[in-house]
Order: structure tokens, then sequence, then C-alpha cells
């Protein structure tokens, strides 16, 4: 087998080549005869493998503007603004679907060796969390809906700082994402303890509200279901963040303590 050959792309240029840490890949062996040329096999792996990486890139960016929009939604007391956040959703179902679909053949097709593996897989993860992340930013659309012909109780009760929050952190975690960085990750999944903090102060502030006023429990319920779901979101990014750890090391961390 020739240098040139031995050196070609790997898998983990996708990413910039941060992944040089990991360890070494081992190259395609040489196709039989009949087959096109290996460097011909290469760029086709390659290209999946970007693509994959992009269509996973763009859920998580999608997901982060989901978010944003069902909480102007929900300030705004717009209904149909909300209505679309619920819609736009299929957009982000459709990407996993294929980010899925093209992990699954490369994977079939193409025999990937252990690194090349453990990055398809942890992209395949990722892209089932950023799934439920958007079902759960329309669940928030949904709760926005129907608040939104009513007054709000009291503000929303920090209900929109969830949300802002959230979504900073879904943009941060697609930023470790990008660069593989585990330290970055989990500084990321550390700031899910501010998330649970408000969520919290979410709940007892809105029971209080509503055992003050018993007109004020339908409005309260669905601001204690949107800020479940956000906090859910922050779970899941905490998922992300392993994922990434795993990715960069190979050894499975727990950050969710």
């Amino acid at each position: 087998m020739t240098d040139q050959h031995a050196s070609g792309p790997r898998v983990s240029d996708a990413f910039g080549g941060s992944l040089s840490d990991l360890s070494p890949a081992q190259p395609i062996e040489a196709p039989g005869p009949g087959f096109p040329p290996t460097h011909h096999i290469r760029s086709s792996y390659d290209r999946e493998i970007a693509e994959i990486k992009d269509n996973v890139l763009r859920m998580g960016s999608l997901v982060e503007s989901q978010i944003h929009a069902a909480i102007g939604a929900l300030v705004a007391h717009d209904a149909e603004a909300a209505l679309q956040v619920i819609r736009d959703d299929r957009a982000i179902n459709e990407l996993q679907r294929k980010a899925t679909g093209m992990i699954a053949a490369v994977i079939a097709t193409q025999n990937p060796v252990a690194r090349d593996l453990r990055f398809l897989l942890t992209l395949d993860h990722v892209s089932y969390e950023l799934e439920r992340m958007g079902d759960h930013a329309g669940s928030v659309a949904k709760q926005a809906r129907k608040l939104a012909p009513y007054p709000p109780l009291k503000d929303y009760v920090l209900l929109p700082d969830l949300g802002e929050r959230v979504a900073e952190l879904v943009g941060g975690i697609i930023r470790a994402l990008v660069d593989v960085d585990p330290d970055e990750a989990r500084r990321v999944a550390a700031l899910d303890d501010t998330v649970d903090e408000l969520y919290h102060r979410i709940f007892a502030e809105v029971l209080d509200l509503m055992r003050a006023d018993p007109a004020n429990v339908d409005a309260g319920t669905r601001i204690l279901f949107a800020s479940h779901y956000l906090e859910r979101i922050g779970d899941r990014v905490t998922n992300i963040a392993e994922d990434i750890v795993f990715l960069a090391s190979g050894e499975v961390e727990d950050l969710n303590q």
C-alpha cells in the first residue's frame, strides 16, 4: 500500500480535523477488479459524512430558532406565530430522518473503522436528541397558542427568561459539537443547573398563584407545562454534551450529576 493511499482523507476531517487526538483511523482497503478507484470511493464517503454533519448542525440551528420563536409568540400573544412554530417542526423531523438514513447507509456500505464508527453513532444520537428538542419547542408553542387570547399571568412568571436561557444552551452545545470541544461541552452542561433553578422558581411561584386564586389554575397549568418542556430541552443539551465528550475521548462521562 502506498504512502499516498495511507494518508488519504478521513471521516474526522468533516469537523476540520479536530478529532486528530483520537486513535488512528485505518484506511479503506484497495477495491477489487471492476470497482472505481479508491480515491473516488473516499471522495464519495467524505461527501456523505459532510452532508450528515451539515444536516445535524442545521437541526441544531433550527431548534434554537424554534425556541426563540415559541417564546416570542408567547410574549406577543400571537396564536398564528405559535401555530407556525408547530408546523415548522416538520423540517427538523425531516432532517433527522435524512441524517439517520444516511448514517445507516454509510455504516452498511462503507464498513467504517472504530473512530469513524464512533463519529457516526455520535451524530445519530445527537440528531435524535435534537429532534426531541424540536418536539419540546413545538409543545411550548402549543401552550403559547392556548394562552394567547388571555392576559398574561404575572408576565408568565419567568417563563420567557427560561426560554432564552435554554436557547443559549442549545446554541452553545452546537458550537461545542462543531469544534468537538469536550471542555466547552462540560461548561455548557454545567449551565443546565441555572435552567433547573429557574424551573423550580417558576414551579413554586405558579403553585402559589393557583392556590391564591382558582381563576389562575388554567393559565398556571399551561405555564407549568411549557416550563417543563423547556427544562427537558436543558436535560437533552447535557446528553449531547456527554456525546461530545465520548466523541473526543471514547470515555462515557456522566454530566448530569
